[in-house]
């Protein structure tokens, strides 16, 4: 699949030259926190339906030795069976607990300085242009 946001909504496509720069300076990646399956930029991925807000992403990094990488959906929240499984609110809350717990988080979010989910306790800010 192309895999762009006009064809898939949620589910795009981090571009190769994008990963591959970030992955350079702030990898090595080990894990993609949001992927289909099929769009997956690390051998380990959890898709919607793994819903990486359920896990632990430091006991996973752990285990892999390494980085995540995550290009979150930008959807409204929502919920299934009682968790969040959208919502960049939620999404961010989640990788806060999750880097106070151990491991390197490294995100790929529009520069949204004003939204409430904007992560002002990033230990590191690189805009792109």
């Amino acid at each position: 699949p192309a895999h762009e946001l006009k064809e898939v909504g949620d589910q795009w496509r981090t571009p190769d030259n994008i990963f591959w720069g970030i992955n350079t300076l702030f990898g090595p990646f080990v894990l993609d926190l949001f992927t289909d399956g099929d769009n997956a930029k690390c051998a380990a991925y959890y898709t919607a339906e793994d819903n990486a807000l359920a896990h632990d992403w430091s006991e996973r990094l752990a285990e892999l030795k390494g980085a995540a990488f995550g290009n979150p959906p930008y959807s409204r929240a929502s919920q299934h069976e009682g968790q969040y499984i959208t919502g960049m609110r939620y999404i961010m809350k989640h990788a806060s607990s999750m880097r106070d717990k151990g491991g390197r988080y490294v995100f790929l979010i529009k520069a949204a300085t004003s939204e409430v989910w904007w992560p002002e306790d990033a230990d590191h800010i690189a805009f792109i242009r």
